[in-house]
């Protein structure tokens, strides 16, 4: 089952299941968080819960999308309870991309070193036996809901930013319950929009090259997932591909299994406070910028896989910063 939230023709919110070209409106539900939140309390899934709402037969898919109505696939109504973060060199081959990426810089053998270590770390140790620890990955924080742009729209890049880089990646979705436990709704396909030119720089900039804006969906795909994915990342210029690559996912392309990353995220008491949203994107090997593309305003990066329906595609918009050096207000 694939969800989606979207804005009907009176701008009311709604949540819809894909079928085909077409959307069924479930009925009495605004939100897929308000959705989850029932089917946790009532101590079923997800599809019982569609199911037991009911629907009935909803719009266009196709022109939903083209009108910009569909919104991210899960969120909250105050974007500060929701937090976006990340885990890297989680995939096969992920630490090759990193050093290549790093490579064409000034060579720094300490921080490659690092890279590598973190990576084997995990090659060894980052899928453990059920109810075991493995391995930590790397771990990043990205924003609040407020960075999250909705699938079509124009991803912003800050006047102070160097790159405007894709990262095409699995994002695990997730509403903590009333008891404090995190339950994963689904999937969906996401952008972790970056800065590798300020990360390039030296590795302890990492943190500042993440936050940046980002996207995800359009569509929730519930359920698990298979072990081999394959999908692709495309820039389009001007209505041409610019750039196209191949980029693989899921457990059998990964050196950490899902579960150890899910637990070394929510390991933390402070993630799991009762109705918050997590927005968790779980790493990738393929980068446009590691092939020397730099992404401009105006291009339009377009991510994709057959399991996930619908691509996610965005622009890129340059804005600038809100505040000017020496702007803080002193009281």
């Amino acid at each position: 089952m694939r969800l989606i939230q979207f804005e009907d023709q009176a701008g009311q919110r709604r949540v819809g299941v894909i079928e085909g070209a077409q959307v069924r409106t479930l009925r009495a539900t605004s939100s897929t968080r308000e959705l989850a939140l029932a089917a946790i309390r009532s101590g079923h899934g997800l599809v019982e819960e569609v199911l037991a709402r009911g629907s009935d037969a909803g719009p266009d898919y196709a022109g939903l999308l083209q009108a910009g109505r569909v919104l991210p696939p899960l969120d909250h109504e105050d974007p500060a309870h929701c937090l976006v973060s990340g885990t890297g060199l989680t995939h096969l081959g992920s630490a090759a991309t990193r050093d290549k990426m790093h490579q064409q810089g000034e060579p720094d053998e300490a921080t490659l070193t690092d890279t590598m270590r973190i990576f084997k770390w995990g090659l060894d140790g980052g899928k453990p036996a059920q109810g075991q620890v493995g391995a930590q990955p790397e771990w990043f924080y990205k924003g609040d809901g407020s960075i999250v742009v909705r699938p079509g729209g124009d991803l912003p890049l800050p006047a102070f930013a160097e790159d405007a880089g894709e990262e095409p990646e699995l994002v695990g979705l997730y509403v903590i319950g009333d008891d404090g436990l995190p339950h994963r709704l689904g999937y969906a396909l996401g952008n972790e929009f970056s800065d590798h030119v300020m990360e390039r720089r030296n590795y302890l900039y990492l943190a500042h090259s993440k936050l940046r804006a980002c996207a995800f969906g359009p569509e929730l795909r519930v359920g698990e997932l298979p072990a081999h994915l394959q999908g692709h990342s495309r820039i389009l210029r001007g209505g041409q591909v610019l750039w196209e690559g191949e980029f693989l996912s899921g457990e059998g392309n990964m050196c950490h299994s899902l579960a150890n990353l899910e637990f070394h995220h929510f390991k933390y008491a402070q993630f799991l406070r009762p109705g918050d949203v997590h927005v968790h994107y779980f790493g990738t090997a393929t980068l446009s910028f590691a092939d020397g593309i730099k992404a401009a305003p105006g291009d339009t990066f377009e991510i994709a896989m057959d399991e996930f329906g619908a691509p996610l595609r965005n622009g890129i918009v340059a804005c600038e910063v809100p505040i000017l050096p020496g702007s803080v207000a002193r009281l």
